[in-house]
């Protein structure tokens, strides 16, 4: 069920966005339009209840249940960024604004745009984190964390069958950590070998 309802609303997030833009520059209806955009985020708070409801009736812990954190993290930071690239193109469809272009950078500007990607995905992450901390503790207390560390720094991470039931949460965290530690490496290397401009053809 929180396979397709992860699906459900990204589709919702994305009907809330259209049907605001469509409101704002073909219906000309601004009032409507910033409604229905400050409505965005109902999609993320409909999947937070429905995840903790499902998990606090008993359903086991699994890497949909993961996922949907993740989602949760990215959509908070990243929503709004969205939501700007999509209006930065119904202005230039419908309303005749300049062309939306992605500038090239190089140089200490490329390195900083760098660090800012890398800035906002440690907020996801945050965010993603907390909200799986916060799976665990509502299926197993205080004490089903301790349970995760404890299996989670053991050298015995193979034998999964005598873990904790939210084991699968905490190897979403896991492996999110490891690939924000790679984007880490990525995105500061611009800062310490900046990326120079292409040479001019003389």
């Amino acid at each position: 069920m929180i396979g397709w309802l992860i699906v459900a609303c990204e589709i919702g997030f994305w009907i809330f966005i259209l049907s605001g833009l469509i409101a704002r520059y073909i219906f000309k209806m601004p009032k409507t339009s910033a409604v229905l955009l400050i409505c965005t985020p109902l999609t993320d708070l409909v999947l937070l209840i429905a995840t903790a409801i499902d998990l606090k009736g008993g359903a086991t812990a699994n890497m949909l249940h993961g996922l949907a954190a993740i989602y949760l993290g990215a959509s908070i930071v990243y929503g709004h960024k969205m939501v700007k690239w999509a209006d930065r193109w119904f202005e230039y469809r419908f309303a005749g604004g300049p062309k939306p272009e992605k500038r090239k950078t190089y140089g200490s500007e490329r390195a900083k745009e760098e660090r800012i990607g890398w800035y906002q995905h440690f907020f996801a992450w945050a965010i993603g984190c907390s909200i799986l901390l916060g799976m665990i503790l509502l299926i197993e207390g205080l004490e089903g964390l301790q349970e995760i560390v404890k299996f989670m720094s053991s050298s015995d991470k193979g034998n999964e069958a005598g873990g904790p039931s939210t084991l699968a949460l905490a190897g979403t965290m896991r492996v999110w950590t490891m690939v924000l530690v790679i984007d880490f490496v990525i995105s500061f290397s611009y800062t310490v070998f900046p990326k120079e401009a292409p040479k001019q053809a003389n």
